[in-house]
């Protein structure tokens, strides 16, 4: 059987249901795979110690690493090239080592769009709130634009990050106004840190949701985030970040393999993990 040897880097990631699905598609494949998780518990020094782990993990040969918050955006100064996606994006969620070469990769927006015609086939995009202009963000800008969005309003605790990810995109705007752009809006995009398990709470008041809108969280653990469960209660659409994670994985796990995932397999699995 052959083996191959896969983790995640990340801040907070103990309850990551990655090894799981990994390891258990891999078994689908005839194949064995262990997935490491590499827990920088403390995000202000993840940076610093991020070069001396993609070192390490060469020299121990692993096959492939997911990469989650907060290091989606710093990886990129330390790999040796991209693939267009993850170019564009300006993101790397997926790294794939190969003859002595780290390329790195995107699959958040790949999988966001699966989750998001999964989950709500029906959802308008002409007005398009996008709440957090980070790695997971600026991925889904660029689906979002894919997908047809007319109108897309980024907002983001920095300005500058916001204004810069708009201005790679047709159609699209920085704001520092969420009440305003969510009152015209038809959905809105959460992709920041705000809801996971170890930063619990809203990423702004509950007053500004409407029942009009359309709600896609990126948080995944939990996967009932309040941010769900306060538009769940006043009857928004919702969209919970396992479907992306589910999506994105299943691309993963085809560039470490070469295997396509049964995707329905896969996120079978992940929803009896999460409960």
């Amino acid at each position: 059987m052959t083996k191959l040897l896969l983790g995640l880097i990340g801040a907070g990631i103990q309850r990551s249901q990655s090894p799981a699905l990994h390891e258990e598609e891999g078994r689908q494949h005839g194949l064995q795979v262990h997935y490491q998780l590499i827990d920088l518990h403390r995000p202000d020094a993840a940076l610093e110690a991020l070069p001396g782990l993609l070192a390490a993990v060469r020299l121990i040969g692993f096959g492939g690493l997911n990469i989650t918050y907060p290091c989606k955006q710093a990886v990129i100064a330390h790999l040796d090239g991209f693939s267009d996606e993850a170019k564009r994006m300006g993101a790397v969620n997926t790294v794939v080592f190969h003859d002595g070469r780290a390329i790195g990769h995107n699959t958040d927006g790949s999988g966001w769009s699966w989750g998001f015609r999964r989950a709500l086939p029906d959802a308008k995009l002409d007005r398009v709130v996008l709440l957090g202009a980070g790695g997971a963000g600026s991925a889904i800008a660029h689906a979002l634009m894919s997908l047809g969005a007319k109108n897309l309003t980024i907002i983001d605790q920095v300005p500058e990050r916001a204004a810069a990810l708009a201005g790679q995109l047709k159609n699209a705007r920085a704001s520092t106004d969420l009440a305003g752009a969510l009152r015209e809006a038809d959905g809105l995009v959460h992709a920041t840190p705000v809801g996971m398990d170890k930063r619990p709470g809203m990423p702004f008041p509950a007053e500004l949701l409407r029942p009009q809108l359309w709600i896609s969280e990126v948080v995944y653990v939990p996967l009932e985030t309040q941010l769900l469960k306060a538009a769940r209660k006043i009857g928004c659409a919702v969209m919970d970040g396992g479907h992306m994670n589910v999506g994105q994985a299943c691309r993963a796990f085809e560039l470490f393999t070469g295997k396509q995932a049964d995707v329905a397999r896969v996120d079978a699995h992940f929803r009896r993990l999460a409960g």
